[in-house]
């Protein structure tokens, strides 16, 4: 699923917070947990980088080439095969770094959770 700002939201599971409810001298004095089910909305979504002119190159050209490169000259095909092959390394680096997106939601009851995993969330 790919997240955005103003999105609604519901939690696919349970979340427990324990540490946030702790007495100074270290005694968790309670439990908090938000259940699945709760909705709310997406406030700010963290770590999806935009492609670079790079990687958007490269998948242009590696589109080129596997619908039309058969029927290219073979000096053209060659020359194509040598760009894709020089923007590789920003492709995969793009790729190695996509990363784990994470989310900022408030929800409906006024809890706000910050840093959430998209993997928890669901569309409302």
């Amino acid at each position: 699923m790919t997240l955005r700002g103003g999105q609604r939201v519901r939690l696919a599971t349970d979340i427990g917070l324990a540490d946030a409810v702790a007495r100074p001298a270290g005694t968790v004095v309670g439990f908090l947990s938000l259940a699945a089910g709760a909705e709310g909305t997406v406030e700010r979504v963290e770590g999806q980088r935009p492609p670079g002119h790079a990687v958007l190159e490269y998948e242009r050209l590696r589109s080129l080439l596997g619908d039309y490169g058969h029927t290219m000259p073979a000096e053209s095909r060659k020359r194509l095969e040598e760009e894709v092959t020089a923007l590789e390394p920003e492709w995969t680096a793009f790729q190695e770094a996509g990363g784990r997106i994470t989310v900022r939601v408030r929800f409906d009851s006024g809890f706000v959770l910050d840093g959430a995993h998209e993997e928890v969330l669901a569309p409302a």
